[in-house]
């Protein structure tokens, strides 16, 4: 107990550290912000999940005392818990028939990831504003700021016509000035899916987290369960059933809509990130199989994103459809 405990409050003070120095504002501080759950997730599963749960509660203690009760929480719902949670459930495994251990599906563990991105982002979200109104103002007017900066160094040339000689002196119009109501159009659109997309982004961040701290886990050793087979990843069919009542709950009022907006983007980030690991499984004993990838993933940098859609479509399907190769097929193990 000593042992967990001891390791569990040195991660909980240097994830601490590492989110505290958010707030010096500089390259390297976002950098280190970015690092701040892999102390928690490599204790979690390199110790225990117990461990982890003492190192999400140190740190969080530690921000709320040092620094100010907001941002300890904020740490503990946004980044802390997930981690332990994410720890736990990559643990979870029970004894199987022939006496071997079945451990934790990678698919459902990808499914909870994106549920636990969704709900930390309208956890934060109620944390920093717990009327919905103002929460929906703070965003609406962040939107217009982005679009404002976007739009703002666009120049506009005024028409170049003769001035009417019979009214020399009438105003023309302004070609030059903004049109506020597509502006306002463009805002309300941002604010409507940005949580959407600030939960996709943490999905793809906690898959990584999860994915380098037990590569650091394994490296020395202390990781428990063997290195799963990722590319064989699929979440199960039910998860098409959750992805379909958050879409409904997109068109509620107040923070369900939020919160169906946030796991709805999330889970496409899951989606995107199945039909990535789909791509592979299916390449997998394929003549050219590495300039498939190489194209696959030139496309993805190219297109800065828009294979995005694809990748989650594909995902979707699969997980829809099943079809993934045997397990004799040559080339998968």
């Amino acid at each position: 107990m000593g042992q967990f405990l001891g390791i569990g409050i040195g991660a909980g003070l240097v994830s601490a550290l590492l989110f505290g120095v958010l707030l010096k504002a500089t390259a390297l501080a976002i950098i280190l912000y970015l690092l701040a759950p892999l102390p928690i997730l490599i204790v979690g599963l390199g110790w225990s999940h117990k461990a982890a749960l003492v190192a999400a509660v140190t740190g969080s203690l530690a921000l709320a005392l040092v620094v100010q009760p907001f941002l300890g929480l904020g740490f503990l719902a946004y980044l802390a818990l997930p981690a332990w949670w994410l720890a736990y459930l990559a643990l979870l495994g029970r004894p199987g028939a022939d006496g071997t251990m079945e451990w934790y599906p990678t698919g459902r563990l990808l499914a909870w990831t994106a549920g636990t991105a969704g709900l930390a982002f309208v956890a934060i979200a109620v944390i920093a504003a717990p009327n919905y109104e103002t929460f929906h103002t703070q965003l609406r007017d962040m939107t217009r700021t982005i679009v404002k900066i976007q739009t703002q160094g666009r120049a506009a040339v005024p028409a170049q016509t003769a001035p009417d000689a019979a009214d020399p002196d009438a105003p023309k119009p302004d070609a030059s000035k903004p049109d506020d109501t597509l502006k306002d159009d463009v805002s309300d659109a941002l604010a409507r899916i940005a949580p959407g997309l600030a939960a996709q982004g943490l999905a793809v961040l906690l898959v990584f987290y999860l994915w380098a701290a037990a590569k650091i886990v394994k490296m020395s050793g202390r990781l428990p369960r063997p290195w799963p087979d990722l590319p064989s990843t699929r979440m199960p069919r039910r998860v098409l059933g959750i992805l379909a009542v958050a879409l409904l709950l997109t068109f509620t009022p107040g923070y369900p809509g939020v919160l169906g907006v946030a796991v709805a983007g999330a889970l496409s980030a899951a989606f995107a990130i199945q039909g990535l690991a789909a791509f592979h499984d299916r390449s997998r004993g394929r003549p050219g199989r590495l300039a498939l990838l190489f194209g696959l993933y030139l496309i993805l940098f190219v297109t800065q994103g828009i294979a995005f859609v694809a990748l989650t479509l594909f995902g979707i399907a699969d997980t829809a459809l099943d079809r993934r190769r045997p397990k004799d097929v040559p080339g998968r193990p």
